[in-house]
C-alpha cells in the first residue's frame, strides 16, 4: 500500500508539472523578448516547490524519470520502486498533457520540446548538461537532513536557472515524462524527436549520480 501511496503521488506531482508549466509554456509564449519566457520559468520552478512541500514527504517529489534514475544508481530507491515511478510519471505527463490539450488545443504547441536548430547532437549535449546540473543540485540539498526546511525552494529555485538558460535552445526538458506527455498530443516533429528529450535528460541525470557518488565518497574520507 506505502508503495501504491509513492507512485499515486508521483502520477499527481507530474500531472500538475504538466498541466500548470507546460500549460503556461503553451498560454504565454516563450519569446525571449517578452515576458512569457521568465514566467514560464518561474512556472516550472514553482511547480517544483508546490509539489515538493505537497508531496515530498510521501515520495519525495521525483516526478522525474532522470530524477529516479539517479536515487536509482545512488542506492536510494529500489529496482521495483523505480519501475513504479516511471510509470507514474509517465501517466501523469499524459494525463496532464491531455487536459491541456482539450483546455488550449494542439495549435498552442503544448510547450512540447523541440530540437536547437534542427541538431541533434547539439540538443542532446545542451539537455545533458542541464540535467546534470539540476540533479546534482538535488542530490546535494537533500543528502543532509538539515536542509529539509530549504530542500524544496532549492530544487524548484534550480529548475527556474535551468529553464532560463535553456527555453531558448529546447524548450527545456530536463525531464523524459514532461516531454512525451506533450509530444504524443502534438505529434509531427515533437513526436518524431522526442527520444531525444527521454534519452539525453536520462543520462544527464545518471551522469549526475555517478559524479556526485565519486565527489561525496572521496569528501567522507
Amino acid at each position: 500500500m506505502e508503495s501504491i501511496k509513492k507512485y499515486v503521488a508521483e502520477f499527481i506531482g507530474t500531472f500538475v508539472l504538466v498541466l500548470l508549466a507546460c500549460g503556461t509554456a503553451a498560454a504565454v509564449g516563450c519569446d525571449p523578448s517578452g515576458s512569457g519566457y521568465l514566467l514560464t520559468a518561474l512556472a516550472f520552478g514553482l511547480v517544483i516547490v508546490a509539489m515538493a512541500y505537497s508531496i515530498g514527504n510521501i515520495s519525495g517529489c521525483h516526478i522525474n524519470p532522470a530524477v529516479s534514475i539517479a536515487m536509482l544508481i545512488s542506492g536510494k530507491m529500489s529496482v521495483k520502486d523505480f519501475v513504479g515511478y516511471i510509470v507514474a510519471q509517465f501517466l501523469g505527463a499524459i494525463a496532464g498533457a491531455a487536459v491541456l490539450m482539450a483546455i488550449l488545443g494542439k495549435e498552442s504547441g503544448l510547450g512540447a520540446n523541440a530540437l536547437y536548430n534542427g541538431d541533434i547532437w547539439l540538443s542532446i549535449l545542451i539537455e545533458v548538461i542541464l540535467t546534470f546540473v539540476f540533479v546534482i543540485a538535488i542530490l546535494g540539498v537533500t543528502s543532509k537532513t538539515e536542509n529539509t526546511a530549504v530542500t524544496g525552494l532549492v530544487i524548484g529555485l534550480s529548475l527556474t536557472l535551468v529553464h532560463i538558460f535553456g527555453i531558448h535552445f529546447t524548450g527545456t526538458s530536463v525531464n523524459p515524462a514532461r516531454s512525451f506527455g506533450p509530444a504524443l498530443f502534438v505529434g509531427g516533429d515533437a513526436l518524431t524527436n522526442v527520444w531525444v528529450f527521454i534519452v539525453a535528460p536520462l543520462v544527464g541525470g545518471a551522469l549526475a549520480a555517478i559524479v556526485y557518488k565519486f565527489l561525496s565518497s572521496k569528501s567522507e574520507k
